[in-house]
């Protein structure tokens, strides 16, 4: 059962705040309820299965705050008028939240896209999506980004307040987002499609996720969840930036400049040659596409080495390091490699 207030003592309370109030003060206030606009007590939005949350205020009117009070940093948003406070994300959130960032950015038609990025419609609404795909704002310019991403990912985890999600997910919606998919963290892993005009869809690890006009290729809903398929899906997007379909295309084209330049030494070293060019061409767009800059030094090593083995492993890390000397360390853990 959904608890109800006093409209009029909650209403008082709000009429105190000040249009220059900052979000600091509202703090105790945000964090004991959440501020749901747009539904009166006699009719409160219903709850699936994965509703765990504090039973919330309904507000019946829009709130005192704007936007531009927010700071870069504070963890709130703004529905209606009214302060959402923002958990941190656990660990798994995090990382779930990294694995999908990595998949969409790299998609040879996404030109940008951001992690918790504030999107803000109108004066009285800011919504940050945990991972947004969007045109690029306008450099330079302050303030938080206007209007709202044509895609929008939401990660799910325990705590999930499913009230103030389903009114996000309708905000977005409303303000021109064409979808948003719901990543369930919490039993069966499955992606929620939501988009204008159109009822929920849910997809299983099985299915595949598209978003026309926005991304080039699909994405298996299993990447969403599995670091691995994830860093597959990152390594072809990056190879696809580059004119390449995916590793096997590169592998192929290295292979035939090696046939021909090692027939005089036989066709079985022609072969490795072939595979060691293809790799060492891969490593250097990959690294290029990472904006991993390389020096000389660098270069002749890849150049230099005669290992397949160890081309593959530079070209793995290569994928997701964001920084050159995780590629070369002589022993990187998994942990270290995930960063």
């Amino acid at each position: 059962m959904v608890s109800v207030v006093d409209y009029s003592r909650v209403a008082e309370r709000r009429l105190t705040c000040k249009p220059d109030t900052k979000p600091q003060e509202i703090l105790p206030m945000a964090q004991k309820h959440r501020i749901l606009p747009g539904y009166p007590p006699s009719h409160p939005p219903s709850h699936s299965s994965h509703d765990s949350f504090h039973h919330p205020i309904y507000a019946p009117s829009p709130g005192p705050f704007t936007a531009d009070q927010i700071r870069d940093g504070d963890r709130y948003e703004l529905s209606n008028g009214h302060p959402v406070y923002c958990l941190p994300a656990g660990e798994r959130h995090a990382r779930h939240n990294t694995t999908g960032a990595l998949v969409l950015d790299t998609d040879p038609d996404v030109e940008w896209s951001g992690i918790d990025a504030g999107f803000s419609p109108k004066k009285n609404t800011l919504r940050a999506p945990d991972v947004a795909v969007a045109p690029p704002p306008a450099p330079g310019k302050p303030g938080w980004i206007p209007g709202v991403p044509p895609l929008a990912v939401e990660y799910a985890d325990r705590g999930q307040d499913e009230a103030d999600l389903e009114i996000k997910i309708r905000e977005l919606l409303a303000a021109g987002t064409r979808y948003v998919w719901v990543v369930r963290l919490i039993g069966p892993q499955c992606v929620e499609v939501h988009s204008k005009d159109a009822p929920m869809r849910r997809l299983s690890t099985t299915d595949i996720l598209e978003a026309p006009g926005i991304l080039r290729n699909p994405i298996p809903v299993h990447a969403l969840f599995d670091r691995e398929e994830a860093h597959r899906i990152t390594l072809k997007n990056l190879l696809q930036r580059k004119g390449y379909q995916d590793l096997e295309a590169v592998l192929r084209e290295g292979a035939r400049k090696g046939k021909v330049e090692g027939k005089t030494e036989g066709k079985a070293e022609g072969k490795l040659e072939g595979r060691l060019a293809a790799l060492v061409d891969a490593l250097f767009r990959v690294l290029a596409a990472r904006s991993l800059d390389t020096d000389d030094q660098t270069r002749a090593r890849i150049r230099d080495c005669r290992d397949p083995e160890q081309l593959d492993t530079w070209l793995a890390r290569a994928a997701v390091a964001d920084r050159l000397e995780t590629v070369f360390a002589e022993h990187v853990s998994a942990s270290r490699q995930d960063r």
